[in-house]
């Protein structure tokens, strides 16, 4: 299985928002966000695993501004980590208003995914190659999160019993 660059399975979507969109607020749903982070992700995940991926964990989502009805919604997915059969997609997520050209971050969202054999059972994953110091920078952050998400799983694990 040979190893993959970052930017051979990177995915940028854009998604125009509609008024179904909307929450009670006015602004764009974050469960609507939400899915388009886990899609564009996923997309990444699959493209990078080169088979069936699905989400393990949602390891953070920060949302810094709220997105308008109307507004492009642009997301920005890449590998930042690989495992034995698991992947970390980092998202990042922008908002457009087509009129004006403005763009700004509204989100950034961290998600696992483990790729599925034909029995859906996990499967290997090819490595990653990192190009240049951004990928290093990621993969480094990502290795730190990982460790994180680990020892936060053994303390609920030892709690349980």
């Amino acid at each position: 299985m040979n190893s993959k660059k970052v930017s051979d399975s990177s995915v940028t979507m854009a998604v125009s928002m509609q008024p179904a969109d909307a929450n009670p607020a006015g602004n764009v749903h974050g469960g609507v966000i939400m899915k388009q982070i886990d899609t564009a992700a996923g997309v990444c995940a699959i493209r990078h695993a080169g088979q069936l991926a699905v989400t393990a964990s949602i390891d953070r989502l920060d949302f810094h501004h709220p997105v308008f009805v109307g507004e492009l919604l642009i997301l920005k997915a890449c590998i930042n980590l690989v495992g034995s059969s698991s992947m970390e997609s980092g998202v990042r997520v922008e908002a457009e208003n087509p009129l004006e050209g403005t763009v700004r971050h509204v989100a950034s969202a961290y998600l696992t995914f483990v790729a599925l054999d034909e029995e859906r059972r996990p499967a290997p994953v090819p490595g990653l190659i990192l190009d240049g110091p951004q990928d290093q920078r990621r993969n480094k952050e990502a290795r730190q999160r990982r460790r994180l998400r680990l020892a936060e799983k053994k303390r609920e694990q030892a709690g349980r019993k």
